[in-house]
């Protein structure tokens, strides 16, 4: 496994995005691509003792395009500058809770949960925390979770309280989050080091207590 040649395959893309390039760098992208493919496939095999519902889950089925939709968006860029992969039960379009691994020169990360969930999936997550803040919070500050992950992603947080609930709730900072997701970044020395795999999947086991507790919300 070569994760440099993914990252300077990547590094090159951020500066040459375009169709030209990409087509004739094609050989290096799909290399680029079957690094990051291993990567995945190894991850799987070590995640299943403890998430066993991934079990001959097929890498190909975790990874997003590179190809960027720019219909709506104000950035043209063609491509994306990182590879990102959804390892879940069901694949990345499921929308079950699961783990997430994002590689890209500088910007590494790997964590998980759920990320922009339909109104009624956050509805329900919502209402758990409401009966059950007490399990999650037990979770979230534990020593090695707060350790690991410190805040949660913050970005599209309510100001106010989501409706149907006082803004003086016990747990208003969770129930005003839009995406319930943890992070934890890594260098690019540490993307190719050796143990590499081993960091991301201990991140993963480390979350993954938080990950039953949306599952049991959105069962």
């Amino acid at each position: 496994m070569d994760l440099q040649f993914t990252l300077d395959f990547l590094s090159d893309l951020s500066r040459h995005n375009n169709k030209e390039w990409m087509d004739e760098n094609r050989k290096r992208y799909q290399q680029a691509k079957e690094e990051v493919l291993e990567l995945i496939s190894e991850i799987i095999q070590k995640t299943v003792p403890f998430f066993p519902a991934i079990s001959g889950l097929d890498p190909k089925k975790t990874l997003f395009r590179i190809n960027r939709d720019v219909r709506f968006s104000k950035n043209k860029d063609l491509y994306k500058t990182n590879f990102g992969a959804s390892i879940s039960e069901g694949g990345k379009k499921s929308g079950n809770p699961g783990f997430y691994l994002h590689i890209m020169p500088e910007n590494n990360f790997a964590g998980g949960g759920v990320y922009q969930p339909p109104s009624d999936i956050l509805q329900k997550i919502r209402q758990e925390i409401d009966y059950n803040g007490k399990d999650i919070k037990a979770i979230i500050k534990n020593d090695k979770f707060r350790k690991t992950f410190g805040e949660p992603f913050m970005e599209d947080k309510l100001k106010t309280a989501p409706k149907g609930y006082p803004k003086d709730h016990e747990h208003i900072e969770l129930l005003q989050l839009k995406h319930y997701i943890y992070m934890k970044k890594f260098s690019d020395k540490e993307v190719i080091s050796k143990g590499f795999s081993d960091k991301v999947v201990e991140t993963y086991q480390t979350l993954q207590p938080f990950n039953n507790f949306l599952a049991r919300a959105m069962d």
